[in-house]
């Protein structure tokens, strides 16, 4: 189980990303996270292939109204990353974040997700409802495996199955765009920097195969739990997805209709943006959930 650590310097003069490390060791892994602002904790939660860079623009507005902790899951960003496809898994991501949120004491969380971090924090917050206090959602799902996923998801399940460790992170999250070409060099290279080289990227090649498509894989049981839970949620909830991701398309109607307290929130469509809409609207972004904040 060799566990790679990527360089400091491959971190060095990001584009809009001052913020200083932070890190937890949880069971031989360390785990790095963004923590900027006092207060109560608004956590924010990446998916595939990003880490907390994703929500640069939203981290200044965001700080002023709470304390945000935007940490990187295993194989992701400044965190540990296993060498091994085969190390990871639904459960262990799970572990981990449980076991951050524990090791950090959190209490009263805004919870802020998109993809994985919808899919392990959705289920994390209403096992553990006591520590949450808000939930924000935004272009992620609840995959039990039970129906037919969407046809966005599986092609990408497929190139992904295809390309495996040679998926380029930044070049991803500039073809997911609604306007790649406001995703810039510098932007694709700060999104390439946790992987020095192919080595590095097993978690990336794993985490489009660990989504539950059939209803006994891995996790799917957990995510049916978690929606029954969610239909008798009755903390404040917040539902923003975009306009232009194939992959989601849906969700936000899914969701409203799942959760009782999502349709006391304006129904909101973050338009001209792509599958990661902190990347390219972020600002409005942040808008809508300080606005939140202040409603809730």
């Amino acid at each position: 189980m060799p566990i790679l650590r990527t360089p400091d310097d491959r971190f060095q003069d990001l584009p809009d990303f001052p913020y200083a490390p932070h890190y937890v060791d949880l069971n031989g892994l360390r785990v790095h996270y963004i923590a900027e602002g006092v207060d109560d904790p608004i956590l924010c939660l990446h998916g595939e292939p990003t880490w907390s860079f994703l929500y640069r623009k939203l981290i200044p507005p965001l700080a002023a109204r709470g304390r945000v902790i935007a940490p990187d899951l295993i194989g992701f960003g400044r965190s540990d990353k296993f060498s091994e496809i085969e190390e990871y898994s639904y459960a262990m991501h799970r572990e981990v974040l449980v076991g951050f949120i524990t090791a950090l004491d959190l209490h009263h969380i805004t919870l802020v997700c998109q993809d994985w971090g919808g899919i392990l924090g959705l289920s994390i917050a209403t096992e553990m409802p006591q520590r949450f206090a808000r939930l924000v959602i935004m272009n992620t799902g609840l995959p039990t495996g039970d129906g037919q996923p969407t046809a966005g998801f599986m092609q990408w399940r497929a190139f992904a199955e295809r390309m495996g460790r040679a998926i380029e992170p930044g070049r991803l999250v500039a073809i997911s765009a609604a306007n790649p070409d406001a995703i810039t060099p510098a932007i694709i290279a700060a999104y390439d920097a946790p992987f020095p080289d192919e080595s590095y990227r097993a978690g990336v090649a794993a985490f489009p195969l660990l989504v539950p498509v059939k209803a006994d894989d891995p996790g799917a049981a957990d995510q049916r739990r978690t929606r029954e839970a969610l239909k008798r949620w009755e903390k404040p909830a917040l539902v923003l997805f975009s306009d232009s991701d194939p992959v989601t398309a849906g969700g936000d109607r899914f969701f409203r209709r799942l959760i009782p307290t999502a349709n006391h929130q304006p129904h909101t469509v973050i338009t001209g943006a792509g599958h990661f809409l902190q990347e390219e609207k972020g600002a409005e972004i942040a808008t809508q959930i300080v606005d939140f904040l202040g409603r809730t």
